[in-house]
């Protein structure tokens, strides 16, 4: 079953090595956990349901619960605490288009506002109710959840907006296709939150981003059914489909979509290759990018953040003897590590190897092969869980995701680390920052940044540094030319930021493309947009 406070199934869980305690409390202090409330707790608090009744709604304090929070940081320290604040009044879960046009319509003559939701997976704040005088019903997509079409010759899936990550590969793969979108929430995001939220996938760099991959689908919204029609591409004025993209919700609930699909590839392999210092690392990832290999993915380690994962692995005697062979050809203290992948024909990742080799070379880069590659791919959806492990030992940890141009990205990383190192200096606490790049354009490169600190004795105080690292380095991003989210989304924690990115005529633009499907500001109200 899945978790009600945290991340993922409760079967599963990711264990830290043995040295993890002492690698953390020797950069950040020895920590103390806090203790959690029990579901049963937190279900005694919930009120009583100001929602009219309707045959597709449920009111019981349990779903209503399992409906109130997301997976941010600020969500974590909610459900472990049982200090949620606010529950939605109901939760239904539509299985058809029409069910949604009809909870939609209830909603309108009940003057009901609704929060849609897909896997729960948001880490902004997208899902979250609020304090409302109107009742407010949550609109759960996850049994839509099927493919429901697959033309093969235009290469066209349409699948249920619920669908998660698993079911649209597993359902893909058994008639030999792939979508190819791999972000780290793959477990349990759905294919309609990708395209409310702009999400970016691992592999993009051969599947493209959801904005390449959704190709049109259906939304329903307070004034209507919308259908958008799939075209290779159109110049017939602005773009309906990109219009829908990043709405998060504040213009009606996606209920179909269909996404560009590609044959599953012959052969996949990540490798691992380790350069000596940051400089030479950064220009070959733009070098890799920029000469147009075909890479299927690419993530670019900071020397802090190798450290750390090499560290916390496991397999300290395979990482010893590794690191030692690493010293021996000029790759030591302040080494990067970087973890890329090749997809596609036998002759295409051949002869992309052989390109990747030449260009890695020329910036000392020492190549590894394919055994810690392997690794990584067999981890890579489980890291969401490791926020669960550090937790159980007093260590609060969360990120923050951007993206900028290539002549800047060292200037806002380094901005973003200094300013969460520093932060909580006068509370004396230390905080861990590492960073990696982890989704690359010709352009540029995003920069994701994760951090750890110690709980404070108590949640409030927790939540609060968390508020003042959280805060001040957005500030940080959007005031040194990164944007506030590149796949993240923006929901109510990034909406405060997003006039700095988008401007006053831009921010009107969007309000009013909103306010055009939602008149009565029903939908999702404080996501995207700051609502007064």
């Amino acid at each position: 079953m899945r978790r009600w406070n945290g991340w993922g199934d409760e079967a599963n869980s990711l264990d830290l090595p043995s040295n993890a305690d002492s690698f953390l409390s020797e950069r950040i202090g020895v920590a103390t956990p806090l203790n959690d409330v029990s579901l049963e707790s937190v279900v005694a608090k919930v009120p009583a349901s100001r929602i009219p009744e309707h045959p597709l709604i449920v009111t019981t304090e349990e779903d209503r619960v399992r409906h109130a929070r997301g997976q941010s940081l600020p969500d974590l320290l909610a459900t472990r605490s049982g200090d949620f604040g606010v529950f939605p009044d109901g939760v239904a879960y539509p299985e058809t288009s029409d069910e949604v046009a009809e909870l939609l319509k209830f909603c309108s003559e009940k003057d009901v506002l609704v929060i849609p939701y897909g896997g729960g997976t948001s880490v902004a704040g997208h899902i979250n109710p609020f304090q409302s005088e109107k009742p407010i019903l949550t609109i759960d997509m996850g049994r839509m959840n099927r493919l429901m079409d697959l033309d093969e010759e235009s290469l066209i899936a349409t699948f249920g907006a619920g669908t998660p990550g698993p079911q649209v590969e597993a359902q893909l793969h058994a008639r030999g296709y792939t979508l190819g979108h791999f972000p780290q929430s793959f477990e349990l995001a759905t294919l309609g939150g990708w395209v409310a939220s702009r999400s970016s996938g691992q592999q993009s760099l051969r599947y493209g981003r959801i904005e390449q991959l959704f190709a049109g689908g259906r939304m329903e919204t307070p004034k209507g059914r919308m259908d958008i029609p799939t075209f290779p591409a159109s110049a017939a004025g602005p773009d309906v489909r990109e219009m829908v993209l990043g709405s998060e919700g504040r213009m009606g609930i996606i209920s179909e979509v269909k996404v560009r699909v590609s044959k599953l590839a012959d052969q996949e392999n990540f490798y691992v290759i380790f350069f000596p210092e940051w400089t030479k690392a950064k220009n070959a990832a733009k070098a890799l990018v920029q000469s147009r290999i075909q890479l299927s993915m690419l993530r670019l380690s900071n020397a802090i953040e190798t450290e750390t994962q090499l560290a916390l692995a496991g397999h300290e005697t395979q990482i010893a003897l590794m690191e030692k062979a690493l010293s021996f050809k000029g790759a030591s203290t302040g080494k990067c590590m970087m973890t890329l992948g090749l997809t596609g024909s036998k002759a295409q990742c051949k002869a992309s190897l052989s390109q990747l080799k030449k260009i890695i070379k020329s910036f000392d880069g020492i190549y590894t092969g394919t055994m810690l590659g392997k690794r990584w791919a067999e981890k890579r959806f489980t890291m969401p869980y490791l926020r669960e492990a550090l937790w159980e030992k007093g260590y609060a940890v969360d990120t923050l995701e951007t993206a900028t141009n290539w002549e800047n990205v060292d200037n806002l990383l380094n901005k973003m680390e200094e300013n969460l190192r520093t932060a909580l200096q006068d509370q004396n606490e230390k905080v861990h920052v590492f960073t990696h790049l982890s989704h690359f354009y010709g352009q540029g490169c995003s920069i994701y940044t994760t951090y750890v600190y110690r709980t404070a004795d108590s949640y409030e105080k927790t939540l609060d540094w968390w508020a003042k690292l959280k805060h001040s380095t957005s500030d940080v991003i959007v005031n040194n030319r990164g944007t506030i989210s590149h796949q993240h989304g923006v929901g109510k924690d990034h909406a405060p930021f997003l006039p700095v990115e988008k401007g006053e005529l831009g921010m009107f633009a969007i309000r009013t493309l909103c306010d055009a499907f939602d008149p009565e500001k029903r939908m999702n109200p404080g996501t995207l947009l700051m609502d007064e």
